[in-house]
């Protein structure tokens, strides 16, 4: 009995050493690699949030809840850091933050790019220097992915929160005013009676939007009677 329970004494002793060590080394590596410093604001795997606190063996971050998280250095070393505070300390360049919309085909999208443009100049904390710039990053089958990306120095949970509610305050509006819907609409194979989804000034000058066309009245007539002289 006793012989087992030193075997398995020193088998927890084995491998929770092993673990520590691994930490241990783990914390050196963080430290001497600069990842990150106190006050930045990273993502690791799911986890996102502000450094409080670095020790050897482990990190701990507060979330945009005011949740503490503590990770184990030795899942640092092994996952990927993203520093968000990084780019403003270390490159002097402000922090890019990105929103997507989805518009139809018939809405030009010189009107989109400006009318998403000037609702990110009219957001708090978003710079005008270097200017708000918008990708079209896919064309779908019904509609057109729009990225709009913008320049902040802001890098706290709270602040990105902020911003981006603004921003798409200013979207909605913004739309609204310039006559867009935003919505990413879905065609059938039926044409009849719809718009063109072509934008207005590509279409010929004397187009005009057709009627919706049903069966030959006279045909469901015939199969009226047909059935009445049954």
């Amino acid at each position: 009995a006793f012989q087992g329970i030193s075997i398995l004494a020193g088998a927890l002793v084995t491998f929770g050493g092993a673990s520590t060590i691994a930490n241990l080394i783990a914390g050196f590596v963080v430290i001497y690699t600069r990842a990150f410093q106190l006050g930045d604001r990273i993502k690791v795997s799911e986890y996102r949030g502000v450094v409080i606190e670095k020790t050897i063996l482990s990190t701990r971050i507060c979330n945009g809840n005011n949740e503490i998280i503590t990770i184990p250095n030795s899942i640092l070393i092994a996952s990927s850091i993203i520093n968000y505070s990084a780019t403003i300390r270390d490159l002097k360049e402000p922090l890019v933050i990105d929103t997507t919309i989805t518009l139809g085909y018939d809405v030009p999208w010189r009107l989109v790019y400006e009318t998403l443009i000037n609702s990110a100049l009219e957001t708090t904390d978003i710079v005008d220097d270097p200017e708000p710039y918008v990708w079209q990053t896919s064309l779908d089958d019904f509609y057109i992915s729009y990225e709009l990306r913008v320049y902040t120095n802001k890098t706290k949970s709270v602040a990105i929160g902020n911003i981006y509610t603004e921003l798409h305050q200013h979207i909605q509006d913004k739309c609204a005013e310039a006559g867009i819907e935003i919505m990413s609409p879905h065609y059938a194979a039926v044409r009849d009676g719809h718009q063109n989804t072509i934008p207005e000034n590509y279409l010929p000058k004397d187009y005009q939007t057709p009627g919706f066309r049903l069966h030959p009245l006279e045909s469901l007539f015939k199969k009226n009677m047909d059935k009445d002289n049954q």
